[in-house]
């Protein structure tokens, strides 16, 4: 088994780096941030889909982690899972991958695997992580071998974790493209061979492409359908039922968490830059779904009124302010848009989450928020996510207007669908 380091133990990092661990790999996570450093070898986790007793069990099986890039020196191989967030280009933020493709340069020994993880525009590997963990001296597919592989975490599902999610490799030579298969499937059921790093890395932007410019799809839909009297909800339903040819996508609040809002604008920043004509397909998506929390606090007002109630001063409700449910996970979550708007036209906001205690939708120049519970009765309540903890009843059971985002309440008098 090989001595591997994971930089970065986030969402992507620690539930990687405790899969290899339970293998039989010798795993350190390695982090910039002294707490969450602290915090890991003391057992407890910082994620929602690592528990303290994953994390403990992590730690007997050796895992440990560390502030400290000399531990690359040791390593057999090493894998990079850092944030890449949009620049404001448009582009991805590649700082964090430039500072540890550097640091892995002043590190690395010769013979030594070095996988990219972090999603970003198709070329990055070579053009960018290639030059800076190799130094300029250590020969590809001799002294040193360089892989993409893009991560496929989704936080919150209970069926597909690390072990059972097919992993995609693609190297910058087929010697390098082996040795991640070798490497990762020491621990993945399923490790697919893309035919090089630029694949490898189109492969992530196509999967995430592909569910924003669906969801966008019945986000414009909802809209009409509204207007128009019909059900989108149960119309999806009724076309889900066709064994072949389609895909079921639902309507909602906005899109969350850090790839699909994301992950799609680097390519359509890289077609731009490199080729000079727009991605049209994304930008469109972008901005219909972009909107997605704005038409939710239009409809919010709109309900206000039919009651005789104006926004300003009227008090508001929300269910569910993570990026998606039973998650505590707030990136990119609507919910802060759909909030600062409605505050901004006067309403009195205040939520309800109970993986969330405490939430700062306006910036950290203000006083957090914290979850109220579930009785009294404003004026509106606006459910954005259907966690299992939240007691779909006891919404019901306060008799006021009720804006369902999620389709989930039954549709009785003052139960109203986006």
């Amino acid at each position: 088994m090989s001595k591997v380091v994971v930089f970065g133990q986030g969402y992507v990092g620690l539930p990687m780096a405790l899969r290899a661990s339970a293998m039989g790999h010798e795993v350190i996570g390695l982090d910039t941030n002294q707490d969450v450093v602290n915090d890991l070898n003391n057992g407890k986790s910082h994620i929602d889909d690592v528990s303290d007793i994953d994390l403990s069990r992590g730690i007997t099986n050796g895992y440990s982690a560390t502030t400290d890039p000399a531990s690359v020196a040791a390593a057999d191989v090493v894998v990079v899972c850092v944030p890449t967030p949009l620049a404001d280009s448009g582009g991805p933020d590649l700082s964090a991958v430039e500072t540890v493709g550097k640091t892995i340069g002043m590190h690395v020994s010769s013979n030594t695997l070095c996988i990219l993880e972090s999603t970003t525009y198709p070329g990055t590997t070579e053009e960018i992580f290639l030059p800076l963990v190799s130094r300029g001296e250590l020969v590809l597919g001799k002294d040193i071998f360089v892989a993409f592989s893009p991560e496929r975490i989704d936080p919150g599902n209970e069926t597909y974790g690390i072990h059972n999610t097919p992993k995609v490799v693609g190297g910058l030579t087929q010697e390098c493209t082996q040795r991640a298969i070798e490497f990762y499937g020491s621990f993945v059921d399923t490790v697919v061979a893309a035919k090089g790093a630029k694949e490898a890395e189109m492969a992530k932007l196509l999967e995430n492409t592909f569910r924003h410019v669906n969801i966008a799809l019945v986000n414009e839909m909802v809209r009409f359908s509204n207007e128009l009297d019909i059900d989108l909800w149960d119309a999806i339903d009724a076309a889900a039922t066709k064994p072949f040819g389609f895909m079921p996508f639902r309507p909602g609040p906005g899109v969350g968490g850090h790839c699909i809002p994301v992950d799609p604008s680097y390519l359509s920043h890289r077609v731009k830059a490199k080729l000079g004509y727009a991605f049209r397909m994304v930008e469109l998506a972008e901005e219909i779904n972009h909107a997605a929390p704005i038409y939710v606090a239009e409809r919010a007002r709109s309900l206000l009124n039919d009651c005789g109630k104006p926004v300003r001063r009227a008090s508001v409700l929300l269910i569910g302010v993570s990026y998606k449910p039973d998650i505590s996970d707030q990136r990119e979550s609507p919910a802060v848009p759909l909030a600062s708007r409605l505050r901004a036209w006067g309403a009195e906001v205040s939520y309800h989450d109970p993986h969330v205690p405490e939430w700062s939708p306006y910036g950290s120049g203000e006083a957090p928020l914290r979850s109220v519970e579930l009785n009294g009765s404003p004026d509106l309540i606006i459910l954005l996510q259907n966690h299992k903890a939240v007691d779909l009843a006891s919404i019901s059971d306060m008799r006021c207007p009720l804006l369902d985002t999620r389709a989930v309440v039954p549709v009785v008098e003052g139960v109203h669908r986006l």
